[in-house]
């Protein structure tokens, strides 16, 4: 894995983002804005996910002077997505902690002037959005919705905004599909030290948009690129920030949470694996240390795994084994040998990560 590149650390309320702060996951809500309550109980679903930043989507004035009301009774940083109207950028900008806008569909350079004026005001951080199937048009009739008309669109918008003296920018490069995601971001990433916003937008159902984002965001983390990440899945809120995390965990560029190792089934299963596995994440779910943890259903696989797992349970014909390290601490029968299992795991987080 590659070092994660170096870039401008930003702040978005709280949050760090960039720099050698942990890359932090949003959201966003899908609730009418202008409804409080609603949106209010969306955040405040993302925050216990465990999601650190929530974007609310502001199409009419109304949305954007709800977000006084949103703000006052939610603690995570808020995101205002801008489009088309640059006017409800500079009321939201009264209140939430970050404006996101997306170029191809704000109009005059005029107006984006006016949204940077607010920010710098409020010393708010501004995305620049990019989005392939919404570039301006001059780089649409010269690149067509593709990678470089993406990375042409950022760097000119950054350096407009870097002529007027703004520089609390992170910058996202968007697109349906994995292959022009991961171009552009890719091409962009040696051209400055702005943080990034990774996505695959419009990436579909959980199924879909986890084989997408875990693709394209894990390849790009692998490379070392990105410094906050959204999955965008159409379906619950809690999925995207799941998703996102484990992503995160399974990249190696965020140590929290059980790594489950289980064997795939087979012929050589000598206990219901499919069903101990289950049962052990549900009832590990709320152990956030980074521990390697095994749970096999043969002696073939289970020696090899057991000496590298933290914890590990070895199945057998009725019985099986618990192992701490490598060491055999238990040999229970199969219907012990769960509850063994994970008051091991407890016990060695406790002792190891407290």
């Amino acid at each position: 894995m590659k070092e994660r590149f170096q870039t401008k650390k930003i702040y978005v309320g709280d949050v760090a983002i960039g720099g050698d702060a942990p890359i932090s996951v949003q959201s966003m809500t899908f609730s009418n804005t202008h409804d409080v309550d609603a949106t209010v109980e969306q955040i405040n679903r993302l925050h216990f996910a465990g999601c650190d930043i929530a974007r609310v989507a502001v199409p009419e004035m109304q949305d954007a002077i709800a977000l006084k009301q949103i703000k006052e009774r939610t603690s995570i940083p808020l995101v205002a997505d801008i489009h088309y109207h640059y006017k409800l950028a500079l009321e939201a900008a009264k209140w939430v902690d970050c404006i996101r806008f997306n170029p191809g569909n704000i109009g005059e350079k005029s107006r984006i002037k006016e949204i940077v004026k607010a920010c710098q005001e409020r010393s708010l951080p501004i995305r620049i959005g990019v989005n392939a199937g919404s570039l301006e048009k001059e780089f649409d009739q010269k690149y067509g919705a593709t990678a470089e008309g993406m990375v042409a669109s950022a760097e000119y918008n950054i350096k407009f905004l870097e002529d007027l003296g703004f520089t609390d920018i992170k910058i996202s490069l968007k697109a349906s599909d994995v292959e022009r995601t991961v171009d552009a971001y890719r091409m962009l990433r040696p051209k400055n030290s702005y943080p990034f916003h990774l996505g695959v937008t419009e990436a579909g159902t959980l199924f879909h948009a986890t084989i997408k984002s875990a693709i394209g965001l894990g390849a790009l983390l692998l490379d070392g690129i990105g410094d906050t990440m959204r999955v965008s899945i159409t379906g619950e809120l809690e999925e995207e920030v799941r998703v996102a995390r484990a992503i995160l965990k399974d990249s190696g560029r965020a140590a929290e949470g059980l790594n489950i190792i289980s064997c795939p089934t087979c012929g050589r299963i000598e206990a219901d694996l499919v069903s101990a596995v289950r049962e052990v994440e549900q009832r590990t779910a709320h152990i956030t240390a980074p521990m390697n943890v095994s749970v096999m259903g043969c002696v073939v696989n289970a020696i090899g795994e057991a000496k590298h797992a933290d914890v590990a349970i070895a199945y057998g014909k009725g019985s099986g084994l618990v192992m701490v390290k490598g060491d055999v601490v238990a040999k229970l029968p199969e219907k012990e040998l769960v509850d063994r299992f994970v008051e091991e795991v407890e016990k060695f987080a406790r002792e190891n990560f407290e």
